[in-house]
C-alpha cells in the first residue's frame, strides 16, 4: 500500500495541480484565480500528504473524502470526472492489492 496509494495520492496531486490553470480559462464555471489557485493547491497539498502518511489507519478514509473531492472537480472542468474517476479506481486498486498482501503474510 505504501508505494502504490503514495503514487497514486502523488501523481493525482500532480494533475490538481496541472487542472488550476484548466479551470480558470476554460471551466464551464467562472472560478477566478483568486479562489482557484488557493483551494488547487490546498487539495494538492493535501493528497500530498496523506500519501507520506498512507500506512496509517486514518490515510484510506482520507484518502477516500479527497478522491471524492477530485471527482467533484467535474463540475469545474468536466474532464476531471473521467480523471478522478480514474484516479478513484486506482485508489480502490491499491487498498484491495495491500489487502490481499496482508491477507496472504498470514
Amino acid at each position: 500500500m505504501r508505494v502504490l496509494g503514495g503514487s497514486v495520492l502523488a501523481l493525482e496531486a500532480i494533475v490538481v495541480i496541472l487542472a488550476i490553470p484548466v479551470v480558470i480559462v476554460v471551466g464551464t464555471v467562472s472560478v477566478p484565480p483568486a479562489v482557484a489557485i488557493p483551494v488547487g493547491l490546498v487539495l494538492a497539498i493535501a493528497l500530498i500528504v496523506v500519501a507520506r502518511y498512507v500506512t496509517r489507519p486514518w490515510a484510506i478514509p482520507v484518502g477516500w473524502v479527497l478522491q471524492a473531492l477530485v471527482v467533484l472537480t467535474g463540475f469545474l472542468a468536466p474532464p476531471m470526472f473521467i480523471v478522478g474517476g480514474i484516479f478513484a479506481l486506482l485508489w480502490l486498486l491499491a487498498i484491495r492489492l495491500a489487502q490481499e498482501a496482508a491477507d496472504g503474510a498470514q
